[in-house]
């Protein structure tokens, strides 16, 4: 499918929104405001090329933590996000039970994960199946680092998806370190997507840093999926330009001449200068989306500076079921 121009505008949106959030999230957690911070900047052309390809309503998203710009695209507003940062009530995920970014959005289809890596990709697989029972053309993309991919969550979900061709999308955004250990140390295979042939399944590398690429894989396996064929492992190759988290000091295991150098190569950079170059954008219109980005990340930190925060006697709910008895 050919992207709009409105289209391909709103794609640049939504990664330009998610890292200026993304970034005053890092500015909260110095203030003292915010307690942890996982980011995923430089890695919004994966996330918002990927979650693009699915239909909003209909099909399921199952995240990891570094996932912002997808759950903004999927419907989790600036200030849900603010919120479940600062742990207040209102937060969608889980009422401020969850850690931060432990994404979950129930009225979009998007299920909650929990904080050890890879235990989504079983989840992601049991929807597949359940989707597949029921005879419908729904389709699952769930997402995970490269080093997740060494865990062995990730080969049951990936080889039980390929057992009973299910409709499941394994993204893999390789941002080529899983904590502080880089890919070499991680695998010795050269790309995590070489990991699908063992498996029987279609391995796609895409580059990750190009939005409207990552968009054209994912869709093509969305249409696999659609139409009965089965699962496939994409991997989009990007590079994670800040700390793991904000209890991270990257600084003990790569140099600042390697992270500036990938910034030449940051998505954001590469997305303004194709849509200037086609037409599509102008400096002054770029200068507008940064204001109206500031703007509403100002409103967001509003909101959730002057939100509730839960009440300690609704701790257990609704982590446990109620059940309302009946007198007669």
């Amino acid at each position: 499918m050919t992207l709009s121009k409105e289209q391909k505008k709103e794609m640049f949106w939504m990664m330009l929104l998610s890292r200026r959030l993304d970034e005053r999230a890092w500015v909260l957690h110095r203030q003292g405001k915010i307690a942890f911070h996982i980011s995923g900047i430089g890695q919004e052309a994966a996330q918002v090329g990927a979650v693009y390809a699915l239909k909003q309503g209909k099909d399921w998203l199952v995240p990891y933590y570094r996932d912002l710009a997808m759950m903004l695209v999927m419907g989790m507003t600036p200030a849900e996000f603010a919120m479940s940062l600062m742990g207040k009530a209102a937060e969608p995920t889980s009422g401020a039970r969850q850690m931060p970014s432990h994404f979950g959005l129930k009225r979009s289809r998007v299920v909650s994960h929990s904080a050890p890596v890879a235990t989504q990709s079983p989840h992601a697989s049991g929807i597949g199946l359940g989707i597949k029972l029921d005879g419908k053309d729904e389709v699952v993309l769930t997402s995970i680092g490269e080093g997740s991919t060494s865990q062995g969550e990730w080969y049951e979900a990936v080889n039980f998806a390929a057992v009973h061709n299910l409709p499941v999308i394994f993204l893999v955004e390789n941002n080529e370190y899983a904590i502080s250990v880089p890919q070499d140390k991680q695998m010795a295979v050269s790309s995590a997507a070489d990991k699908a042939c063992g498996l029987g399944l279609p391995g796609v590398q895409v580059d990750g840093t190009k939005v409207f690429e990552v968009y054209e894989a994912v869709l093509e396996a969305v249409e696999r999926a659609r139409k009965g064929e089965g699962a496939t492992v994409i991997e989009a190759k990007m590079y994670r330009l800040t700390p793991h988290s904000s209890d991270d000091d990257d600084r003990s295991y790569r140099s600042r001449e390697e992270v500036e150098e990938h910034k030449k190569q940051d998505p954001i950079l590469l997305a303004k200068e194709q849509l200037i170059a086609e037409g599509l954008l102008t400096e002054g219109e770029y200068e507008q989306l940064e204001e109206k980005a500031k703007a509403e990340v100002d409103e967001a930190v509003r909101i959730a500076t002057e939100a509730p925060y839960p009440k300690g006697e609704d701790a257990a709910f609704p982590v446990y079921a109620t059940q309302e008895v009946q007198h007669g």
